[in-house]
């Protein structure tokens, strides 16, 4: 009789000690990441990771968002539509209370679609297509400036070095050909010349048919709308053909990783970039936190990915609520965030309010303010 009033006490304690660690994990707040963890683009995917979970650890230090403490999950997106896709059915599938990331427009822009019928909250670190702003279902945030800040920017750059002969090179994926196109109408509505409008597969080794069209129509300026990994071995290719003239690359080239490719060959060669740690006098703290934790310097987005994390779990502590529809709306009315990238605030269309876009220059290996 005692040994069986022993052994049910002991499954009572056993049975309660499940219990609180059930309660102890229903507590936590679950955010999804969802990056380019893997592929061509995964060097600024784990960056982007890196810094979200730094934000996270730091929230968590500061006792957390209503009481709870941040859990995290990540997609890799790999910067592939189909892989995205899979991506974000995971994230929804584990009931995360929202999600922070997305670098490659291509990428993201699928994933609309089930995080907006889910209803999740999505701030949207780096991915900056204008084709995300007709997908959107009123979830979705974007902190980075779109690709119509991004042309007006570059086209600025073009008309203040006098050029007239434009040649534009994309790859066909959802960000580099939306900003080739924006580029092309908004530089042709000036009078001037698109000369040549390519577009090249991911992983093309050999450039050279691409550099004996471009060289034939002879353009003031070339601009390379795509990723750095591709676009440094284009950049070589120009120049050891012989092409000395301005060349310029979009924000998703603006990682140190298209110098060290290219090596001498992308000296001078501008760069349209969202605001990055080295040029942000509000980021210092995070850059040293960010080398401590992971020995390494931070990469071009790492500031706009740690501003989403801090964004959302100050959007979920004025919501009151994990209650998707209160976070949305909460983020929504978002006011000047103090943000290390800059203030954030929305348009009506959940773009960000104010351009922060910035003109770099290839100088010594490096990527510095042009002045």
């Amino acid at each position: 009789m005692k040994k069986s009033m022993l052994t049910a006490a002991l499954g009572c304690a056993l049975t309660g000690l499940f219990m609180l660690g059930q309660a102890a994990t229903a507590a936590d707040l679950k955010i999804g990441i969802m990056v380019p963890t893997t592929g061509s683009e995964a060097t600024a995917g784990k960056d982007m990771e890196n810094a979200i979970l730094l934000a996270a650890d730091e929230i968590n230090q500061a006792g957390g968002v209503l009481g709870m403490k941040i859990t995290t999950t990540t997609g890799d997106d790999a910067c592939d539509p189909q892989q995205a896709t899979a991506a974000a059915s995971k994230l929804v599938s584990a009931d995360v209370a929202a999600v922070v990331g997305g670098y490659c427009s291509g990428a993201t822009l699928p994933t609309l679609k089930l995080y907006g019928d889910a209803g999740v909250p999505f701030i949207i670190a780096a991915s900056n297509s204008t084709k995300l702003i007709d997908a959107n279902q009123g979830n979705a945030f974007l902190v980075n400036s779109t690709g119509y800040d991004q042309v007006n920017t570059a086209v600025e750059l073009f008309t203040s070095k006098g050029a007239n002969k434009l040649a534009i090179i994309h790859q066909g994926d959802g960000y580099s050909e939306d900003l080739a196109k924006l580029t092309k109408e908004k530089w042709s509505s000036l009078g001037k010349e698109v000369v040549a409008y390519e577009v090249v597969n991911k992983g093309e080794q050999d450039h050279s048919s691409l550099v004996t069209r471009i060289k034939s129509k002879a353009p003031d300026a070339i601009f390379w709308t795509a990723y750095y990994a591709d676009g440094a071995l284009v950049i070589k290719q120009l120049r050891q053909a012989g092409y000395r003239k301005l060349i310029a690359v979009g924000d998703g080239s603006n990682s140190p990783k298209l110098l060290e490719i290219g090596g001498k060959a992308t000296e001078g060669v501008f760069c349209f970039s969202n605001p990055t740690v080295d040029y942000l006098p509000a980021a210092k703290a995070f850059s040293e936190a960010y080398k401590k934790k992971y020995d390494q310097d931070p990469d071009a987005y790492s500031s706009l990915a740690y501003d989403g994390m801090k964004l959302m779990a100050d959007a979920i502590q004025r919501a009151g609520s994990t209650d998707k529809a209160a976070i949305i709306k909460a983020i929504a009315a978002t006011k000047d965030f103090k943000g290390i990238a800059g203030p954030i605030s929305f348009t009506p269309k959940n773009t960000l309010a104010h351009s922060n876009f910035v003109t770099l220059i290839a100088k010594g290996g490096k990527w510095v303010l042009n002045k």
